[in-house]
């Protein structure tokens, strides 16, 4: 019986991540992730999907990232009636994540509407929270490190993976097949949640790899931090960090808090200007009041209190308050989203500024083409943002260090510690040149096939 895996996203980029399993019995997906980035791969959102929706089984999902949940709610409005597999933090995350993104879809096609410049009479959006809702309804919590049953010849075992809350790879029984998902790979120094959990000393018909990092070492980023908030506010900047709601706000805020008890930093305001981070926030809270098995030991020994708590930390929920921010008159730091400057309250702070070049603009996770945090990092003398170009005078430092994606070496070490064997590797979720580069890593050592696939190719397995 012929069983193939069909990588329908996060091929040669590290967005829409969608990896289809079938045989003649049943039809699984890896991820349900929405595409992100340059125009012609947000395109590929509206595309039809490449089965009947209403054909798919389940759909198991790693985490709650937006590229790796954010399309099931168009699924379902195509059809998709089955089971949503997912551990308990990834379903309360992409609850936010989902709702959220249905908010910004509706928006966008009311906006295009009354400006004119969209080529559907009416806009549409790629789907409503109605559809959101509706996907959520099908969500089935799993527990960690349990087989469960997906269907007649599908079981799953979903595995800590230290990216975000709830995340986890996924070892999967396919039809007597092995397979392995990383889904996105978290780092062993995590401030809050436990390292990756290491994979069975077992032989896997296939390991499905991320390679978002393949081609480098993530240094620690404390002291460049410190130093690039200390000359910023020396000379009466702002410094403004673009970050993912989910994770990453939590990361940074540990990260500062901690350089100020160290009297790294002076004890400045810190905004958070994200209602989606602030919901994030909470379900991390909740997470180390219930002391969670995902949250370090050190970190659960503090339940009842709050370890994002700061006297100079507020969170900003009402439009007004963002706005507000606009007539701070002294230096601050703010963390808005969205984590590459694509939308969200982080454009108003961009476009106030970015023209001054006593502010700072820190560059904290991956930044995708065709993305405004991607035309920062690259230099880009101005920036396109509400209807116009934006001089870019401000400093702009990239921290990768600050990343809660496995590097080179932490991925080889997930890979090949624990004695595990791979009839064949396939890397995804990077940039061609990770992937070339980690590629070349793993062949000094391994002697099976590596595969980088393309958009929609299809492999046996």
């Amino acid at each position: 019986m012929t069983k193939t895996i069909t990588f329908l996203g996060a091929a040669n980029t590290v967005t829409g991540s969608k990896f289809l399993l079938a045989d003649e019995n049943q039809q699984v997906l890896v991820d349900c992730g929405m595409f992100q980035g340059i125009k012609e791969l947000r395109l590929k959102n509206w595309q039809p999907f490449p089965i009947n929706p209403a054909n798919l089984d389940a759909i198991l999902v790693t985490h709650a990232h937006l590229d790796h949940c954010g399309y099931l709610p168009r699924l379902v409005r195509q059809g998709f009636r089955g089971k949503i597999y997912l551990t308990k933090n990834t379903a309360k995350l992409a609850e936010i994540i989902l709702r959220d993104s249905a908010k910004i879809q509706m928006e966008d096609a009311e906006y295009a509407r009354l400006k004119g410049f969209s080529k559907h009479n009416p806009p549409l959006p790629l789907y409503t929270d109605d559809d959101a809702e509706e996907a959520i309804k099908l969500f089935n919590i799993v527990e960690f490190r349990v087989k469960a049953q997906i269907t007649k010849d599908v079981t799953a075992k979903f595995i800590p993976s230290g990216h975000i809350l709830g995340a986890a790879f996924i070892e999967l029984e396919f039809a007597e097949k092995k397979l392995l998902f990383s889904g996105d790979l978290g780092r062993p120094e995590h401030p809050i949640l436990v390292k990756p959990d290491q994979i069975a000393a077992q032989e896997y018909d296939a390991v499905i790899v991320e390679s978002t990092y393949g081609d480098q070492t993530h240094q620690n980023p404390g002291s460049k931090l410190a130093d690039t908030i200390n000359r910023t506010l020396a000379r009466g900047g702002t410094v403004l960090i673009p970050a993912f709601a989910v994770d990453r706000t939590e990361v940074l805020l540990m990260q500062l808090k901690e350089l100020m008890e160290a009297n790294a930093i002076p004890e400045v305001p810190i905004f958070v200007d994200s209602p989606m981070a602030s919901a994030a926030l909470d379900c991390y809270r909740q997470a180390i009041n219930e002391t969670s098995p995902e949250i370090k030991t050190d970190v659960r020994e503090s339940s009842g209190s709050d370890i994002f708590a700061m006297d100079n930390l507020f969170e900003t929920q009402s439009v007004s308050d963002s706005k507000a921010l606009n007539h701070l008159k002294r230096p601050a730091i703010i963390i808005a989203a969205s984590g590459m400057a694509t939308g969200g309250r982080v454009i108003h702070h961009l476009a106030r500024l970015l023209p001054d070049s006593n502010n700072t603009v820190i560059l904290v996770g991956f930044q995708a083409p065709g993305t405004r945090g991607r035309s920062l990092l690259d230099g880009a003398p101005s920036v396109k943002m509400q209807g116009g170009y934006v001089l870019v005078a401000a400093e702009i430092v990239h921290l990768p260090g600050l990343s809660v994606h496995a590097d080179q070496g932490e991925l080889l070490s997930w890979l090949f510690d624990s004695g595990a064997k791979a009839k064949q590797i396939f890397l995804v979720h990077g940039e061609l040149d990770a992937i070339t580069e980690f590629e070349k890593v793993i062949r000094r050592t391994y002697q099976g096939q590596i595969h980088s696939p393309i958009q929609d190719s299809k492999y046996p397995i």
